[in-house]
């Protein structure tokens, strides 16, 4: 995605009189602010309307949990995430980090702060992402001006290229791109650092999310279905009771 100032923000809550109050203090920050009161309307708005820099979603909504819509928004495009809940704190925190979420609120909150977490999650995505792109461009195989990319380290996985250092795949047929996620491709290389080796889903997890995260390893299989459904010629597979293997 391309960034553009101001950053544009997706904001949902069912509170109508919280929703109005955290969408000016978001404005006033500089941001670019759509409300949504409701699922239906975050629905309606995946369908048809770009994808903004940074959703900030409420978990208790009258119609669609926000479980669900992350799922939703994460099986579209792959931009931040903020869980804003009043419900059991630490249970929302691990359940939205293992779907996919990139940093939780426990209501009440004051705007301030998040407005604060927004301004710093929208920092460590994108702008970091553009200077290390820019330091890819001119340091690593792809010539700079040049928009395709020329990655000395493309290599052949089943029907699909692969390159670390630009951190694309494509088909190799077609030539189209895949988009995934940071997670997703994070997987695909560990595995390809590691084929033919059973990887415990502990391993997984350590390797793709850190070894401080804190939840259940279900995640490691919502990632895989993940990959399956994008990338069904991946040989990926499953090594039942305890984990995942890519074939050699």
């Amino acid at each position: 995605m391309t960034t553009t100032t101001p950053y544009s923000v997706y904001l949902v809550d069912d509170e109508a009189n919280l929703l109005q109050l955290l969408k000016s203090y978001l404005q006033n920050a500089g941001f670019d602010v759509k409300a949504f009161e409701n699922g239906e309307q975050v629905v309606q708005a995946l369908d048809q309307d770009p994808p903004p820099h940074l959703w900030i979603l409420d978990i208790m909504l009258p119609d669609i949990d926000g479980y669900e819509l992350l799922r939703l928004i994460r099986n579209k495009y792959d931009v931040p995430i903020i869980f804003i809940s009043a419900r059991d704190q630490d249970m929302d925190k691990i359940i939205g980090l293992e779907l996919g979420s990139d940093d939780y609120l426990a209501k009440p909150f004051l705007p301030r702060e998040l407005v604060i977490r927004a301004q710093k999650l929208l920092q460590r995505t994108y702008e970091k992402a553009t200077t290390a792109s820019a330091a890819t461009v001119n340091g690593h195989g792809m010539a700079a001006g040049s928009g395709t990319p020329q990655f000395q380290d493309w290599v052949t996985i089943g029907p699909y290229m692969i390159s670390e250092k630009g951190r694309l795949v494509k088909e190799t047929a077609s030539d189209q791109p895949i988009e995934l996620t940071t997670k997703e491709f994070d997987l695909i290389m560990y595995l390809i650092n590691n084929q033919g080796q059973a990887l415990h889903r502990e391993q997984i997890l350590a390797a793709v999310w850190g070894d401080d995260y804190i939840g259940s390893d279900r995640a490691v299989d919502d990632l895989v279905k993940r990959i399956r459904k994008k990338m069904p010629g991946f040989p990926l597979e499953t090594v039942y009771g305890f984990g995942y293997r890519m074939s050699p």
